[in-house]
C-alpha cells in the first residue's frame, strides 16, 4: 500500500482535497478526526487527560475550549497534552492502515512536517492557496478571531516551505482545479505502482 501524506496549513482546503482522494478510490485517514474521536466521551484521550488536566474533561469528553484556556495560562501544557495525544493518534492510524482496502492510503496530517511524519510516507502532497485566500477562508468559518488565526499560522511551517518539501503541490483555488490535480496525483502514483 502506497502511503501519501496530505498536508497544508489551516484554511488551505485540505479536508475538501482529502474527500477528492476518497472519490478516486483512496483510503483516507484524517488526523483531526482521530483527535475528535479520542477526545469524545469514552475516547482514550479523555481517560488519559482526566488524570493530568481534570478541568479539561467535562461529561467524560475533552473540552477543546478548556484546553485552549489551559494552554494560554501554561505554555508548557501543550507539550504535556501532545505527549498524551500523539501516541494515541499513532495507534488510531496504525489500526486504520491494518484494515484499509486500497492501493493508496492518504494520511491527512496538518502538522506532517512539523512532527517528522513525512519520513514515514512514500510521498507527500501539500495543498496551498495564497495567504489572502487562506485568511479569508478561515475568517469566513467564524470559529476564531484574526489574532487566533495568526497565532496558529505562526506555529505552522510556512506554506511555501511545506510546498517546497512536498512531492506534489495541489493549488486549491477552485474545486475543479483541485480535483484535476488530485486525479493527476492519483494517476501518477498508480503508474509508479504498476511499474514497480
Amino acid at each position: 500500500m502506497f502511503l501519501l501524506g496530505l498536508t497544508g496549513s489551516i484554511g488551505m482546503g485540505k479536508s475538501t482535497t482529502a474527500l477528492m482522494f476518497a472519490d478516486e478510490g483512496c483510503a483516507v485517514w484524517d488526523a483531526d478526526a482521530a483527535v475528535h474521536r479520542l477526545y469524545d466521551k469514552g475516547g482514550k484521550a479523555a481517560e488519559a487527560m482526566k488524570d493530568v488536566f481534570p478541568s479539561a474533561v467535562r461529561d467524560g469528553a475533552v473540552s477543546r475550549t478548556a484546553l485552549k484556556t489551559i494552554i494560554e495560562k501554561d505554555p508548557d501544557a501543550l507539550k504535556r497534552i501532545e505527549a498524551i495525544v500523539h501516541p494515541l493518534v499513532g495507534e488510531d492510524r496504525a489500526a486504520f492502515l491494518k484494515t484499509a482496502q486500497s492501493d493508496i492510503a492518504v494520511l491527512d496530517i496538518p502538522l506532517l512536517f512539523e512532527t517528522g511524519g513525512d519520513a514515514k510516507m512514500d510521498a507527500v502532497a501539500c495543498v496551498i492557496v495564497p495567504p489572502d485566500v487562506q485568511q479569508t477562508r478561515v475568517m469566513e468559518r467564524g470559529t476564531m478571531t484574526l489574532a487566533q488565526f495568526e497565532t496558529i499560522r505562526a506555529k505552522q511551517m510556512p506554506a511555501e516551505e511545506k510546498a517546497a518539501k512536498s512531492d506534489y503541490v495541489i493549488t486549491t483555488d477552485t474545486v475543479e482545479h483541485a480535483r484535476a490535480q488530485v486525479q493527476s496525483v492519483v494517476a501518477d502514483i498508480r503508474e509508479k505502482l504498476r511499474d514497480a
